[in-house]
């Protein structure tokens, strides 16, 4: 009798030593925290092909060194975050989509690629200010986001250029640069669709332009 008390009793010990576990370890996996979505990764495109120069000459002169800074950004728009706006005081983000880089740091590639295809210059390099060359340019992102007052909704790109004369210091020209296209659905991936549309137009049109001012006497 009593070996069979004894018995019974380890048992409901083991039984309730293994429900205790088991309700530790249920309360360990609802404390853990939940794992985040890694974010899907965009990338901007540049020029598919070679810019056609706007200016033909049959005496080619010496061809200038262009020297390219690095690209700013307006402040909101200097990070990876893909940006789109609701009203004119806000700007928001896509909670699972990233640019692979910040656009500023993605466009400096793309616009020595596209003025070298104008083949109006000499060496375009990617250099940071203090390096010598002939030309230098400095470009700013003003803006580029998927603006969702309007139905589709609609990407805009703004880009501020300046292209300077290294041995005067004197600016040969400037102007901002706009370009917009509408996305086939209101998500990121429709949206960086069009953000490339409009950064590869905006290179079309400031290669243009730079080729054309670096022939240009400089301006106040």
């Amino acid at each position: 009798m009593t070996h069979h008390v004894l018995k019974t009793s380890t048992y409901r010990l083991q039984r309730a030593l293994l429900v205790a576990a088991l309700f530790t370890l249920s309360a360990c996996g609802a404390l853990r925290p939940t794992p985040t979505q890694a974010p899907t990764l965009y990338l901007l495109a540049g020029l598919p092909g070679p810019v056609a120069t706007a200016v033909q000459s049959k005496v080619v002169p010496p061809l200038s060194t262009l020297l390219v800074t690095p690209t700013r950004a307006a402040s909101g728009f200097d990070s990876q975050r893909i940006i789109y706006v609701r009203d004119d005081q806000t700007l928001a983000f896509f909670a699972h989509s990233e640019w692979v880089d910040p656009p500023a740091r993605m466009l400096g590639p793309l616009l020595v690629a596209a003025l070298d295809h104008t083949g109006a210059f000499g060496p375009v390099v990617l250099a940071p200010a203090g390096v010598s060359g002939d030309l230098r340019l400095d470009t700013q992102i003003i803006r580029l986001q998927q603006n969702f007052h309007n139905t589709p909704s609609r990407v805009q790109f703004s880009l501020r250029a300046y292209l300077t004369d290294e041995k005067t210091r004197r600016v040969l020209a400037w102007r901002e640069f706009s370009a917009e296209a509408d996305a086939t659905s209101d998500n990121a991936q429709a949206g960086v669709t069009a953000a490339n549309q409009v950064v590869q137009e905006v290179l079309a049109q400031l290669a243009l332009f730079v080729a054309s001012a670096s022939r240009l006497p400089p301006t106040d």
